[in-house]
């Protein structure tokens, strides 16, 4: 009994789940499966005539090229992958098997799609690299560039804005991209804060297709955005711009969800760490450095003075009666007394000195890089008379005078705690001279 046979016809070939694409030797499609259309996105007919390699991505020709080369040449080729651009403009991998059918002239190939495998392993190795970057980055500007560049290896055509709200002013502030003037902020697509206003309003994620009235290659980007959250509420929001012709899937927002986790949970830590930095060198009333940041910066100067051959002075200041601004008007005025004199006095001096609150009423001014001695007695002069202007106390104006002494280096000593103990000395001389006055030391013995 003879067995039957059977031709297999394009019909049988359109229910495979890969695709069958047959091209010639010009490199066009002759004949693709009903398959192609979900794989390209093409239907059938619109891709017949079609060069192959106009449909590759940009960055897989050369060695599509090459791969097509060998198989003409006679060279099985049974797993060769590269990508695909789609009609929507995603990208799709491709698992190919071809070879050459010398008796037809064409190549023949099984396209298998591998897009959603190697988003997994992709997917794997960008979750494991932000949250490795969360943990190691050491300022908020690099951790926020370092997920840029992670993401975008999966998601290329990704635009990252990041907005924080200011725990003082309640204020939105962008941190990244870094803005370096107002006019690079300015030429920020014009969504980018209302969005992020919006997110944090409504505490939800918020996905929009661009404005109507943009171009036509436009009108199907998005924006995503979605809130930066932390165990004290929303701190801010992050706005992913898809640059592409295409909308955000719903895979690009369950990575992007996982991004904004780890950058909310590492710029909570961030802040924590500002504060405890901040705290243990900062004076917590005025914002001046504290004693123990006046010795570090003292060291530091005394140093470079050394080097540098130039001087160095320390402005050691008491105010007068300051005991009465709180017993008269209470330890809150008292308080609002001693903001008001920081500021006074950090308005005398040059950006590169240092004011410090050094204890109490007393302050501690280190001026740096200067070439004579009588630039110290100019500026304590200076800080003396600013701080006889009156102040305006619970409503009346009162009047405090300082006692200001001075230390110079190489004058009076060379030796840092030296230095800082005459001037202290030359303040006391000062006020048991009656008191808002400027007194130098003696040098040491």
């Amino acid at each position: 009994m003879k067995t039957a046979t059977y031709t297999p016809n394009a019909n049988l070939l359109d229910q495979l789940l890969d695709a069958i694409c047959v091209v010639d030797r010009t490199g066009r499609f002759v004949f693709v499966s009903a398959a192609c259309e979900q794989i390209f996105g093409y239907r059938p007919d619109e891709m017949l005539g079609q060069v192959m390699i106009d449909m590759v991505h940009p960055d897989d020709r050369a060695r599509t090229l090459d791969a097509a080369e060998r198989i003409m040449a006679g060279t099985h080729q049974p797993r060769f992958e590269n990508r695909y651009l789609r009609k929507d403009g995603q990208v799709v991998h491709i698992l190919w098997s071809a070879r050459w059918s010398a008796d037809d002239n064409v190549r023949v190939a099984v396209a298998h799609d591998i897009t959603e495998r190697k988003r997994n392993e992709t997917l794997k190795t960008v979750l494991y690299g932000i949250s490795e970057a969360a943990q190691c980055a050491k300022d908020l500007p690099g951790l926020f560039a370092q997920v840029q560049q992670i993401v975008v290896e999966m998601l290329p055509t990704i635009e990252f804005y990041l907005a924080l709200i200011d725990e003082r002013s309640a204020s939105l502030h962008f941190p990244y991209p870094p803005a370096d003037t107002a006019a690079t902020a300015k030429r920020w697509p014009s969504e980018v804060v209302p969005l992020c206003q919006e997110v944090i309003d409504r505490a939800a994620t918020v996905l929009r297709p661009a404005h109507s009235d943009a171009s036509a290659a436009e009108q199907t980007a998005s924006w995503l955005g979605l809130a930066l959250r932390s165990d004290k509420g929303i701190i801010g929001a992050l706005l992913a711009h898809n640059t592409a012709p295409s909308r955000h899937s719903q895979q690009d927002i369950e990575l992007l969800q996982f991004v904004c986790t780890q950058v909310a949970t590492a710029i909570e830590r961030q802040q924590m760490l500002s504060r405890l930095h901040f705290m243990a060198q900062y004076d917590a009333l005025t914002l001046l450095p504290n004693r123990a940041l006046l010795h570090d910066r003292l060291h530091t100067a005394l140093a470079r003075a050394r080097r540098e051959q130039s001087w160095l002075a320390l402005l050691f200041i008491d105010l007068d009666k300051f005991k009465q601004v709180n017993d008269t008007f209470g330890h809150a005025a008292g308080d609002q007394l001693l903001q008001a004199v920081a500021q006074r006095i950090q308005r005398c001096v040059r950006e590169a000195d240092t004011v410090a609150r050094f204890a109490g009423d007393e302050f501690v001014v280190l001026l740096e890089d200067f070439q004579q001695a009588e630039h110290a007695a100019a500026i304590a002069e200076k800080i003396r008379r600013a701080l006889n202007q009156p102040f305006v106390l619970c409503g009346q104006a009162q009047r405090v005078s300082p006692s200001i002494g001075i230390a110079l280096y190489p004058e009076h000593t060379s030796d840092e705690q030296q230095l800082l103990q005459l001037a202290d000395k030359a303040m006391y001389q000062a006020k048991q001279g009656g008191g808002n006055s400027v007194c130098h030391t003696a040098q040491a013995d």
